[in-house]
């Protein structure tokens, strides 16, 4: 026989599982025992006793009745004895002359062919009905598309609810001091001296479930969250977030269940209707008519089924619990389809926490919280706790920080060009309640962190005047806000999301340096970002690195104290430069990828302009040039990177040039007239395909640093030497095959290149170039070789 163990498997589950099991499913697994064990009682006893006792009949012909079975020695004495039937005698049992084999034989015929299969086989269907029951009481955790998702759930569920930022989260969100409301409590019971002393007890041992659990938790004990700990919360919150997205995409979970209880329901009907009609057919006494009358000589038997009394009542005993089985299956059912399961709303739980921003959830993340709360409430709002984004947050800010401590923030200040403290924090998860405390912070650089809030406490930072912010979004509180407005100074953002572009810059009213870098298209820029610039009266630089295709109203209006603008475009054309005019007191105007063909107009007008760069455009003609002798002050002009063939002849009317750039273009010829700049300090002819340098260039005595670097240029000038001002001259990448003895007048050269050239050798009279190093000539190292000795010596060493 079976033992029951061998059936555990299918009525027991990991310990953990239970708490997806609600009373029905508990209380219906304890159903399915008990008739378990009906079936298996009743199939011992099949196997152990007789099944059925068999006695022959004799029936007469003129006789409806069997009549006992009597021989003809039987009959005799009877007549003889006849007149003395007053005489006791001894009474004796009708014989049949049938042997034991015989009546075995006719016991088996007679239980195959007289006995109704209900009474044959009841404990054997007792036995499988139970275990279809239980099959189904638990084929959703077995099932492998619903038992990996509850298995997953069951270990998050477990983690979050024995983490400590659990109890931490709860505690801090409840708004009220556990210990203080202790105190309270303590000084109450104190006073009421007439309280008695049993009174006073059972105060102090109210019911766990009285007591709310922000008071149940001890602070002090949860604020202590140690590194580990911490990261263990963190995961658990990336756990969450992924799980919920997988299992809210579907309803499997709650299809099964479904089934299973629609299967349930159906079972229940089917036995309780059979089981009704067919439990009268277990009788004590069963009629046989078997056609073996030549095998035993009789023809019909009287049988008794030795356990029909006992299968009666067990009949009659396991219908009683099919009906309360299949009237818990049918609450089951109405529960399932009468109340909405694929929702579950957390209002309850963030009425209870004060934590406002958990999500509701829907489908079979819902359903599983439904069963949950079967079980406990108290998992799904501990649980809730890791759904929620500002719980999150928290959590970050403790790790970030217990990672950054001031200390370690203060070892990664830096000097930026700009001579402030700077401190750059790259791709964190928040920004650490630490950095206040290294007050002597003057520029803060944050990058790529998100979602990040700058508390009242910046106002710690009394030094801080610049701020970066690349692919953040900062948000600031209300205390912030005030302290920035009054101090910082420069700004700089770089956004790829119009969500990251800070709207709180408009009231920056102590702003003078604003650097924008991200998209801004035209309906972008008028009406999101650059619509309130003119709030900005303290605004000097604005630096726009975008694609615009005009230059925004806004920008006119800070025009009256706007003293440098850069436009740094995609290569988007620009235009409509009119509005450049009322800059008037520009100093520095930058116009980088444009894609400007000439030069504009509009920038004539500019009569402060100092410097003008007009890098990477489309320039090839630049004969408005001499429209730039109406800028006095114009003093740097940079239009490199162009496609300019020739430079005018009337450049020289710009005679208050001392820095002028032409690299990468496509100049070939240079006019003598360009040296006639005679305040020219810096030189930039590089990446041309210039061929001859005009003797006229020693006119340039105030040159400092001329560059004709990747030319085509064979011989040098010797008027160029006369140039003694010089300090860096580049000739590298030409095609000079001589370098002249005269280059001993540039006496305070310190940088000299020369590499990639035709030199065979290097004169000797550059060892008049006392203050020239060999970290300052870039030769090859056998054109070095050729020094003498002590030149060698005296440039290398320091």
């Amino acid at each position: 026989m079976i033992p029951v163990t061998e059936f555990r498997q299918f009525s027991e589950q990991q310990p953990a599982f239970r708490v997806l099991k609600p009373w029905w499913d508990v209380f219906t697994d304890y159903l399915s025992v008990v008739m378990l064990m009906i079936g298996v009682f009743g199939c011992t006893l099949q196997v152990m006793q007789d099944k059925i006792i068999c006695l022959p009949q004799r029936m007469l012909p003129n006789q409806t009745v069997p009549l006992p079975n009597r021989t003809e020695v039987d009959l005799e004495k009877s007549s003889l004895l006849a007149p003395i039937a007053a005489l006791p005698k001894e009474m004796t049992g009708l014989k049949t002359d049938l042997d034991l084999q015989q009546y075995s034989f006719i016991n088996q015929m007679c239980y195959e062919k007289a006995l109704h299969w209900y009474a044959k086989y009841f404990p054997y269907l007792v036995l499988i009905h139970t275990l279809i029951f239980m099959v189904c009481s638990n084929f959703w955790f077995k099932f492998p598309g619903s038992s990996s998702k509850i298995e997953h759930f069951i270990s998050i569920l477990g983690k979050c609810f024995d983490s400590p930022w659990t109890t931490r989260a709860l505690s801090e969100v409840s708004g009220e001091n556990p210990e203080e409301k202790d105190h309270n409590k303590l000084s109450a019971s104190r006073c009421s001296i007439s309280v008695a002393p049993e009174e006073v007890n059972l105060e102090k041992t109210q019911s766990l479930r009285s007591i709310p659990e922000k008071i149940v938790v001890d602070k002090p004990t949860a604020s202590a969250l140690d590194k580990k700990e911490g990261e263990q919360a963190k995961a658990l919150f990336e756990k969450v977030k992924k799980f919920r997205l997988h299992v809210e995409e579907g309803d499997i979970l709650y299809i099964m269940y479904v089934r299973q209880t629609v299967v349930k329901v159906f079972k229940f009907l089917l036995i309780l209707a059979y089981n009704s009609i067919l439990v009268s057919e277990v009788q004590i006494t069963v009629t046989c008519n078997v056609d073996m009358e030549d095998m035993t000589g009789y023809k019909h038997f009287s049988c008794n089924h030795t356990m029909a009394h006992l299968f009666s009542k067990l009949s009659y005993c396991y219908l009683c619990f099919v009906a309360v089985y299949g009237l818990t299956s049918l609450y089951t059912s109405y529960w399932l389809f009468y109340r909405s399961l694929k929702e579950y709303s957390f209002e309850y739980v963030r009425q209870e926490t004060g934590i406002d921003d958990i999500p509701d959830v829907r489908n079979d993340f819902a359903f599983m919280l439904h069963m949950i709360d079967q079980y406990d409430p108290l998992y799904s709002k501990r649980f809730a706790v890791f759904l929620s984004e500002v719980s999150e947050n928290k959590l970050k800010q403790l790790n970030l920080n217990h990672e950054w401590t001031a200390e370690k923030l203060r070892q990664r200040l830096l000097t930026n060009t700009h001579n402030r403290l700077e401190l750059q924090l790259f791709m964190l998860s928040g920004l650490p309640d630490t950095i206040f405390e290294v007050t002597e912070l003057q520029s803060l650089k944050l990058e790529i962190i998100y979602n990040v809030t700058m508390p009242a406490s910046v106002s710690k930072l009394e030094d801080l005047q610049e701020l970066s912010l690349y692919q953040c979004c900062l948000k600031l509180h209300t205390t912030a806000t005030s302290f920035l407005k009054e101090n910082l100074k420069v700004l700089r953002v770089k956004f790829d999301d119009s969500r990251e572009f800070p709207n709180w810059l408009y009231g920056l009213r102590s702003l003078e340096e604003l650097y924008l870098t991200g998209s801004l298209s035209s309906d972008v820029s008028k009406n999101v970002v650059l619509e309130s610039l003119r709030e900005l009266k303290c605004l000097k630089a604005l630096s726009l690195k975008s694609n615009m295709a005009k230059i925004p109203q806004s920008i006119v209006d800070v025009s009256s104290h706007l003293q440098r603008l850069y436009i740094y475009n995609d290569g988007t054309r620009l235009v409509m430069l009119n509005n450049l005019k009322k800059m008037i007191n520009l100093t520095e105007l930058e116009l980088v990828r444009c894609d400007l063909e000439r030069i504009p107009h509009a920038i004539f007008s500019l009569s402060n302009l100092q410097q003008l760069d007009l890098k990477e455009n489309n320039l090839r003609s630049i004969e408005e040039i001499v429209s730039f002798q109406h800028l006095r002050k114009l003093t740097c002009l940079k239009l490199w990177f162009n496609s300019i063939t020739y430079i005018p002849e009337h450049i020289k009317k710009l005679g208050s040039l001392e820095r002028l750039y032409f690299s990468h273009n496509k100049i070939e010829v240079l006019p003598s007239h360009l040296f006639l700049c005679n305040k020219l300090r810096f030189l930039d002819l590089s990446n041309n395909d210039i061929r001859f340098i005009p003797p006229e260039i020693g006119v340039l005595q105030s040159l400092l640093y001329f560059s004709v670097n990747c030319n085509k240029i064979e011989n040098l000038p010797d008027e160029l030497f006369f140039c003694k001002k010089l300090k860096t001259l580049k000739l590298g990448m030409n095609a000079l095959s001589l370098l002249s003895p005269k280059v001993s007048y540039l006496v305070l050269l310190t940088h000299l290149e020369l590499k990639g050239n035709h030199l065979e050798v290097l004169p000797a009279e550059l060892g008049s170039c006392r203050v020239l190093k060999h970290s300052g000539l870039i030769v090859e190292d056998t054109l070095f070789e050729t020094l003498p000795s002590e030149v060698r010596g005296q440039m290398k060493a320091e």
